[in-house]
């Protein structure tokens, strides 16, 4: 619960501040000399940017947290029984060992969304952001039935 709100605190702050850009942009435009239009419209590609990547990040985690639903009504969410340091942190052996064993099963059925669901948790555990996300993201086409990249 505590990421959700910081995901929205975050995203609302970010289209605050696409907004105050823009109205900058808009400004710059309305001067009407060449430059300030020039600049006006450069400034005004930044909100829009930000606002895709958002959008596309908001759709990403609707549609990750829609398989964990999913995964968890059938009751195949992975169990957590990795190994925290005293601050809370997860052991890097045991992350590690964890992942192991997802990459296994990930290999023995790389068409199951839900292997790779809980390989892109395996990754994340393991402190491999870039590989959880493409992880996860070919688990949301197998699920939906898309073409998957490889």
């Amino acid at each position: 619960m505590r990421a959700k709100i910081t995901y929205c605190v975050t995203a609302a702050v970010l289209v605050v501040y696409f907004v105050l850009v823009g109205s900058r942009g808009l400004l710059l435009i309305e001067q009407g000399t060449a430059l300030t239009i020039t600049f006006g419209i450069a400034v005004l590609v930044l909100p829009l940017i930000g606002i895709w990547f958002l959008w596309k990040n908001t759709q990403f985690v609707a549609r990750a947290n829609r398989l964990a639903a999913e995964l968890d009504a059938e009751g195949g969410l992975p169990v957590d029984t990795l190994v925290r340091t005293a601050g809370g942190r997860i052991d890097r052996d045991s992350a590690d060992a964890v992942f192991a064993e997802r990459r296994a099963e990930t290999e023995d059925s790389p068409d199951d969304w839900r292997c790779w669901f809980r390989l892109a948790i395996a990754y994340h555990d393991a402190r491999d952001t870039p590989r959880a996300r493409k992880a996860m993201q070919r688990a949301i086409a197998l699920r939906d039935g898309k073409p998957v990249r490889a």
